[in-house]
């Protein structure tokens, strides 16, 4: 019976689709735990795949390639090195499982099955795995560990089941994605399995950004006192390597100095500055362009754009046109000059002259509209597409929830771009995150400290300048007031009667609800983006495009029993092209 031991905990960026670079990140993370004595290396759910592999883990070949890399993993364990902990997809039995393996000795020692598979929100597990059955722990080093993975510790029968059967610790490791007020839902899971279990628990995430997710890491030991006795950094890569000893009531971790992490705004700004970043290096581009147009929306991309890779990656481009605003050439300028990018001025009055001579012959006797007003911001997507075609960078598209919710952008104009990564914050955070970036700088960054986006930028009227004097709430409630309807709307799906009891008034309510779907045919091809809040749209808000539904604000229906519910009649809205 040992009385020490050292576990490893190696919160580490794998890239799905990778799984021999991520077995080549996993035993470099060995190497330097081995420095650091350690007798167990941890690594989180589905790492050599990485999370989540969707459909992708449904491929034999992929298959083949994850069980290739474990069994060579294992093999490297053969030097008597510390033992390693590692999740991939394994097909047993024709079934496919989320696995988690145990390495030492040079083999293959036990694996276990997640036996929770969550089907909600982003999580879509039974679509790919079968769960496993009820897990007992596996002898490490001597130690009886209970390996609940990710949703498992959600599940109070799989803990219990462990405990039952002498686990000793728990080590959880987790795909978890990030998003306000998660880490307080994770601690108020982790905290009762603690107590009923009477075990310490280790809980290791992943991080890094993979497509609209951004997994922030955080991760953490409770002792079985539920005290805290390891915090981890969020949204940075960290290998920690944490003491346990052998007490009269059970295994015990050492405390370890805390590391601060990330909350609220500070968090949301975090987690959009990563995602891009991963999304930019992962695929491969080597900079990124996007229109720098005085305005809060670009202002505040190009500010993550610049954190998140350096401003030598990052090319604005201002593209002025007859109603574009001398404050909002300034603005530009003087935001371009506080981030240090490249910044160029290209006019687009002759492409989109050019476009109206094309057009004349077959609008003959239309008068100008909406759609004279699009040729600007399809001009914009096009010369930004194009430097992109050219040159090979990704272009950012700046676009704002409150904007993708109600339709007030273009398609194949400011919608163009391969990511974007304030998708998910509405206007009002936009300002409010603004305004935190000018006096805080996020841990990692690579931009510069202090005022970053000028004052003007964030207290003068929004205006997509389309038209002469226009201003965004022309044809839009205040932004406070919208964003708190589609709060209501989109986060917690809330009658129409229960927003106007808000103090909304009921026309407004149903034409922002209007507007809502009506939009969705757009949010179809937006670029994606970085999920911040509990519902983001795509893979938390998946709604038809075809779709007649309009609630009538009359409020809750309470059936009478007798005979089917009345129908209103149907009505079919226009989609705005």
């Amino acid at each position: 019976m040992i009385d020490r031991l050292r576990i490893a905990l190696a919160q580490l960026n794998p890239i799905v689709g990778d799984p021999t670079g991520n077995a080549a990140k996993a035993l470099a993370a060995r190497a330097e735990a081995t420095r650091a004595g350690a007798d167990i290396v941890m690594l989180p759910e589905l790492f050599l795949s990485a999370y989540p592999p969707e459909d992708l883990v449904l491929k034999p070949a992929f298959q083949d390639a994850c069980r290739k890399a474990c069994d060579e993993m294992a093999a490297a364990t053969a030097d008597g090195g510390p033992a390693m902990l590692v999740g991939l997809p394994w097909r047993e039995g024709g079934k496919l499982y989320n696995a988690y393996a145990v390495l030492d000795a040079g083999r293959i020692q036990s694996v276990r099955f997640k036996v929770d598979l969550p089907n909600y929100g982003v999580f879509d597990e039974k679509r790919v795995f079968e769960p496993g059955p009820l897990p007992g722990p596996v002898t490490v080093r001597g130690v009886r560990i209970g390996l609940p993975i990710c949703e498992d510790i959600w599940d109070v029968e799989v803990v219990e089941c462990l405990a039952e059967t002498g686990a000793e610790i728990l080590l959880s490791p987790n795909g978890s994605p990030y998003r306000r007020g998660v880490r307080d839902e994770r601690m108020a899971v982790a905290v009762p399995r603690v107590v009923e279990s009477a075990l310490p628990l280790a809980y290791l995430n992943q991080v890094g950004g993979q497509d609209e997710l951004v997994f922030d890491g955080a991760s953490f030991v409770l002792n079985a006192d539920s005290t805290l006795a390891v915090q981890l950094h969020a949204f940075r890569e960290a290998i920690a390597v944490t003491e346990w000893t052998r007490q009269p009531g059970g295994w015990r971790c050492a405390p370890t100095p805390l590391a601060t992490v990330e909350e609220e705004d500070e968090a949301d700004y975090a987690a959009c500055v990563l995602g891009l970043k991963d999304y930019v290096d992962k695929n491969g581009f080597r900079s990124v362009v996007l229109g720098l147009s005085g305005g809060i929306d670009s202002a505040i991309c190009a500010a993550m754009a610049v954190d998140a890779l350096g401003p030598d990656r990052v090319r604005c481009l201002m593209m002025p046109y007859r109603y574009t605003s001398e404050d909002s050439l300034k603005d530009a300028f003087a935001c371009a000059g506080a981030l240090g990018v490249r910044y160029e001025i290209v006019p687009i009055e002759p492409v989109v002259a050019g476009f109206e001579a094309v057009l004349a012959p077959l609008f003959e006797g239309r008068q100008p509209d909406i759609t004279e007003e699009n040729l600007q911001s399809r001009a914009r997507g096009t010369i930004l597409m194009s430097v992109s075609n050219k040159f090979g960078p990704m272009v950012i598209t700046t676009g704002n929830k409150s904007e993708m919710s109600v339709g007030y952008c273009t398609l194949y104009g400011d919608m163009n771009g391969g990511f974007n990564p304030i998708k998910d914050l509405y206007k009002m955070e936009v300002y409010r995150l603004s305004a935190l970036r000018n006096r805080w700088r996020p841990q990692g960054s690579l931009g510069p400290d202090g005022e970053v986006i000028p004052v003007n930028i964030i207290v003068k009227a929004p205006t997509a300048e389309l038209r002469e004097n226009q201003k965004d709430q022309d044809s839009l409630p205040p932004y406070d007031v919208l964003d708190d309807v589609l709060n209501c709307l989109v986060e917690q799906e809330m009658r129409v009667s229960e927003i106007v009891a808000r103090g909304h008034a009921l026309e407004l309510v149903k034409k922002v609800e209007r507007l809502l779907y009506l939009a969705e045919y757009k949010r179809r091809q937006s670029a994606p983006g970085v999920k911040v809040t509990k519902r983001s749209f795509g893979r938390d808000r998946r709604y038809p495009i075809v779709n007649r539904f309009r609630d009538s604000g009359e409020g809750p229906y309470a059936p009478s029993g007798a005979g089917p519910a009345p129908q209103g009649a149907a009505r079919l809205d226009v989609v705005d092209f």
